[in-house]
């Protein structure tokens, strides 16, 4: 992953190639999410923002504005949850995907050379050429599978 400083400089950039003004609402959000590793939603940021910087102007609406300009210029990336709504990271991680617990919603990050090496292999058979891809299995975590044993 980038470190902040160079983050910092992707979002001017983008900012400036849009010409729009650059704002320390804007910055304060992308840097709640570098500190914040993980998946969070909107609402849990700005719950880290009120958290981090109590004195700072920031609602809502401007979280998700923010975020969708952050996720059109490639620096979080997020995952869809129907309509739950969606959950951002920052972008510029290596390539991972996501196992996601329809029951807490806990997501775990992972890698499988497997997987990626097949999906080169069905993109080669059907002629297409993939650009990239994300991939969410989505299930139930162990501790929701015991709490469930448990409970029964």
């Amino acid at each position: 992953m980038k470190d902040y400083e160079i983050l910092l400089l992707d979002l001017k950039t983008a900012i400036k190639k849009r010409n729009l003004k650059y704002t320390r609402q804007r910055e304060l959000i992308l840097k709640a999410l570098f500190d914040n590793s993980g998946h969070h939603t909107p609402e849990e940021i700005l719950s880290f923002l009120k958290e981090q910087f109590p004195n700072e102007k920031i609602g809502i609406a401007t979280v998700y504005r923010a975020l969708a300009l952050f996720e059109e210029e490639g620096l979080v990336d997020s995952i869809s949850f129907g309509k739950e709504g969606k959950k951002y990271e920052i972008g510029h991680k290596e390539h991972h995907d996501h196992l996601i617990c329809s029951v807490c919603g806990k997501i775990v990050e992972f890698v499988d050379d497997v997987i990626e090496l097949r999906q080169i292999e069905v993109a080669k058979k059907y002629n297409f050429k993939m650009q990239s891809h994300t991939m969410k299995i989505i299930g139930i975590c162990s501790e929701c599978q015991k709490k469930n044993r448990s409970n029964s």
